[in-house]
C-alpha cells in the first residue's frame, strides 16, 4: 500500500516523519513523489512558469485598475465615469473561464483569418524556436492568458480605487489644499492620492502568494505547466510530498505578502513610523 507512494512500512511512522521533515529542514529536500520524480525539480521549474504567466498580468490589470480609478473619480457621475463602471460591474461578473473561452474564440479566429499562427492557445513554449524567436515565441504563448486574467481582475482595482478616491476628493486636508492655491488636479495627485493608494497597495503585496502560486484555471485551460496546475496534479495522484510543498510555498509567499504590505503602509503613510 505504501510503495507506490514511495514509502517504506518497515520503518516506523515517526521515524519516517522525522526522516521527511530532517530532509526539508537540513537538506531542503522535499521528498519524492509516487513515480519517483523529484519534488524540488517541480517546483523549481514550475514557479518560474506561474511567474512569468502571472507578474505580466498583475502589472497590468494594477495599472489599467489605478489609472481607471483616478480618471473615473476625477470625473465623477459624468458618461465616461458610468461607462467604465459598467464595463468594471460587468468584468466583476464574468468568470475566468467564460473570459478565457471568448478570448481563445478571437485568437483562433484572427489565426484562421491571417491563415497563420499569430496566438497559441496552449502551452508555454515551442520546442524548436532558438535566439530572437523564442522571445516572440513566448509573446506569443502569454498574449492569450494575459488578456483573460486582465479582463476579469483590472476592474476589483478599478472600483476600489475610485472609491477611495472619493472619498479622500472632498476631505478637509484636500480642501486645505485647494485653498492654498493648488489646482483640482494638484491637490488630488499631491494628497489625495498618496492616502488613497495604501489599501490599493496593500492588496497588490497580498495579490503576490496568487504569481507565485500559480493560477488553477488559467494554467488547466492554457495547458501552462505551473504551480496551479502542479496543485491539481498533486491532489489527482495522491502526492502527498508534492502537496505538503506547494501549500509551504503558498504560506511562505503569504508571509512575504504581509511583510511587503507593511513596509508599502509605512512607505506612503508618513503618519506611520516604524522604530
Amino acid at each position: 500500500m505504501l510503495r507506490p507512494l514511495n514509502l517504506d512500512f518497515t520503518v516506523p511512522l515517526a521515524k519516517r516523519w522525522w526522516i521527511w521533515l530532517s530532509n526539508i529542514l537540513f537538506h531542503w529536500n522535499w521528498g519524492l513523489n509516487p513515480t519517483g520524480g523529484s519534488v524540488n525539480e517541480q517546483i523549481s521549474y514550475r514557479i518560474w512558469v506561474s511567474a512569468e504567466l502571472l507578474l505580466g498580468a498583475t502589472i497590468i490589470a494594477t495599472v489599467v485598475g489605478i489609472s481607471l480609478g483616478i480618471y473615473t473619480a476625477s470625473r465623477q457621475y459624468k458618461l465616461a465615469d458610468r461607462i467604465w463602471q459598467g464595463i468594471s460591474v460587468f468584468a466583476l461578473n464574468t468568470h475566468i473561464v467564460v473570459a478565457a473561452l471568448l478570448v481563445v474564440y478571437i485568437g483562433i479566429s484572427i489565426n484562421r483569418a491571417l491563415n497563420t499562427t499569430v496566438f497559441y492557445v496552449t502551452g508555454s513554449s515551442s520546442f524548436d524556436v532558438h535566439g530572437i524567436w523564442k522571445f516572440i515565441d513566448a509573446l506569443q504563448h502569454l498574449f492569450l492568458p494575459t488578456v483573460s486574467l486582465v479582463i476579469v481582475s483590472f476592474a476589483g482595482t478599478h472600483m476600489l480605487q475610485r472609491s477611495l478616491l472619493l472619498d479622500n476628493i472632498n476631505a478637509d486636508y484636500v480642501r486645505t489644499a485647494r485653498a492654498k492655491g493648488l489646482t483640482r488636479h494638484q491637490a488630488i495627485r499631491k494628497h489625495a492620492m498618496r492616502t488613497s493608494i495604501i489599501p490599493v497597495a496593500t492588496q497588490i503585496a497580498f495579490s503576490i502568494p496568487g504569481i507565485f502560486g500559480g493560477a488553477v484555471l488559467t494554467e488547466t485551460i492554457f495547458g501552462w505547466n505551473g504551480m496551479g496546475r502542479y496543485m491539481m496534479e498533486t491532489l489527482q495522484k495522491n502526492d502527498i510530498h508534492g502537496l505538503v510543498a506547494v501549500s509551504a510555498f503558498g504560506a511562505l509567499m503569504t508571509a512575504i505578502g504581509a511583510i511587503l504590505a507593511d513596509i508599502f503602509v509605512v512607505v506612503l503613510d508618513p503618519r506611520v513610523r516604524v522604530n
